[in-house]
């Protein structure tokens, strides 16, 4: 009955995300189509792996159960494990990147299965076990990698990181990988098959939460992409190329007129695209010319709406005016309270209540 429920709560799932219109989880995040559907394509596998994997639970000998599971492996490694995958590759919105590796490295795995079901036997499991070792290891230092530039691109274009991280990927991946273990495992009986089930339950629970928490941001990369692009290339900028002193010094002018007088910081989920947009130069230059200082946009930006949540804070206590911490950052623009805690504690070395009480001294 465990077994058929889980499998029910997966279509459940993948119906939801496929068809429901709206977000459940977090009504004001605008979520990737694409994320969404890749994930309902992998909880529809692994609803449909509890298929091939049930006539194990009615097997009497020993050399049946084998069998099952070698089918269920092969079926497995064509299915489940290269969609989860790519829905991990998913969730970095940095570039859409090529699936065909995908199949590359999924493809060994797939033909040491296929011979070991045809010939009916585990001889070849020592070996599995041994590139599911090197491809685990090979695939937690591309994702540590590929994380890491992801965040730094983040912290290069947006000023509010809520709903953007994806550092919390590294929990499905290590789910997916304890999943996929117990699987090729030669752990068997009925506490086996509890542990199959309640990890699964607890990688759909995450992957749905993370799905509906983390924001489309392909929407926003295509603003002003191809009017900037005329200009220069991401390879040219990276170079040094295309950004005179001339423009470099005349950024900070342009910065100061349409950024800081006008307080354009104050407006909430502010893009490097739209900064440039308003200052009236190319955002790979803008970008570039924040590295040059070696900062990033997203700390140049929070440390104008740090300064303005200080500013209006003395202002407030000079006047005897009453005010809440939240209400201050918020008029300071963060719409995230827990994105403006981090931000000042990151910027003024202590949190916000310990700075307060030092400050009322």
């Amino acid at each position: 009955m465990f077994y058929a429920g889980v499998t029910v709560m997966y279509i459940i799932a993948s119906c939801y995300l496929l068809f429901r219109r709206g977000n459940a989880f977090a009504p004001d995040v605008v979520t990737s189509v694409r994320l969404r559907r890749w994930t309902a394509a992998l909880f529809i596998a692994i609803a449909v792996s509890h298929v091939w994997y049930l006539p194990i639970l009615y097997c009497t000998t020993v050399d049946d159960v084998m069998k099952g599971y070698l089918m269920g492996g092969l079926l497995d490694s064509m299915t489940v494990l290269p969609l989860a995958i790519i829905v991990l590759l998913s969730m970095l919105q940095d570039r859409k990147r090529p699936l065909w590796p995908v199949a590359v490295v999924i493809l060994p795995l797939v033909a040491i299965m296929a011979v070991s079901v045809v010939r009916g036997s585990d001889s070849l499991m020592p070996v599995l076990y041994i590139y599911l070792l090197l491809f685990g290891i090979g695939f937690t230092i591309y994702m540590i990698y590929s994380i890491n530039q992801y965040s730094h691109w983040l912290r290069d274009n947006y000023a509010d990181l809520e709903h953007k991280e994806v550092r919390q990927g590294f929990v499905v991946l290590v789910a997916i990988l304890l999943f996929f273990s117990f699987y090729t495992s030669n752990v068997g009986g009925v506490v086996y098959r509890y542990i199959i089930q309640i990890n699964e339950v607890i990688l759909m629970c995450y992957l749905l939460w993370r799905v509906e928490t983390l924001s489309d941001l392909s929407s926003q990369q295509s603003l002003t992409m191809f009017a900037e692009e005329e200009t220069a290339t991401p390879d040219e900028v990276a170079k040094g190329v295309g950004l005179s002193s001339y423009v470099h010094d005349s950024i900070t002018p342009l910065l100061q007129e349409h950024c800081i007088d006008a307080q354009l910081y104050l407006q909430h989920d502010l893009t490097l695209q739209q900064l440039a947009k308003v200052v009236g130069i190319n955002r790979y230059y803008l970008s570039q010319y924040f590295s040059s200082q070696g900062t990033t946009y997203n700390a140049y930006v929070n440390g104008l709406r740090i300064n303005h949540f200080v500013k209006l804070y003395h202002e407030y206590i000079a006047n005897n005016r009453s005010f809440t911490t939240k209400q201050l950052a918020n008029d300071s623009g963060y719409r995230s309270y827990s994105t403006f805690s981090l931000a000042f504690k990151q910027l003024m070395g202590q949190n916000v209540t310990t700075w307060m009480n030092d400050s009322a001294k």
